[in-house]
């Protein structure tokens, strides 16, 4: 599969196909960088989370299942960022100061760019586990080429 260069960044884990956040066109991997359903944002406007679930399928009660199911295995609860849980932070690598605060206390004794490997190798593995969910036949369609790029 052809990703479009302007939609993927090179994040750690993500061998340079790590797709831009869906409010920026990227494609359905990117729902893993995707906010708590049923709250408001700055840039609500731009969010395009509910459509991409509507296009596949999901509901958002699901997809709110899948993150928190998969924050609790890995231990990404945390009062510190929004949402109550690291599952629902987003890509922004120039950092955020709450996520890479419950980074930081999540794994003591690494180094920062350790901790953004696991990080972004974790969101992967979340983006992963999101698409692998899709249980109509339409949608799992849709993430068919996706799940090849894992």
């Amino acid at each position: 599969m052809k990703l479009e260069e302007d939609k993927i960044r090179n994040l750690p884990g993500w061998e340079n196909n790590a797709p831009v956040p869906i409010c920026m066109g990227g494609d359905y991997r990117a729902l893993t960088f995707c906010c708590k359903p049923g709250y408001s944002l700055t840039y609500g406007f731009k969010c395009r989370r509910d459509e991409r679930l509507k296009d596949l399928g999901l509901g958002t009660d699901e997809f709110i299942r899948i993150k928190e199911e998969f924050s609790k295995e890995n231990n990404w609860d945390s009062e510190i960022v929004c949402f109550g849980s690291l599952s629902y932070c987003c890509m922004r690598q120039s950092g955020c100061s709450r996520r890479d605060l419950a980074l930081v206390e999540r794994y003591p004794y690494k180094s920062l760019d350790d901790i953004m490997r696991i990080y972004f190798q974790k969101k992967k593995d979340l983006s992963k586990r999101i698409l692998e969910c899709i249980e109509n036949a339409e949608g799992r369609e849709k993430v068919k080429p996706f799940l090849t790029l894992f």
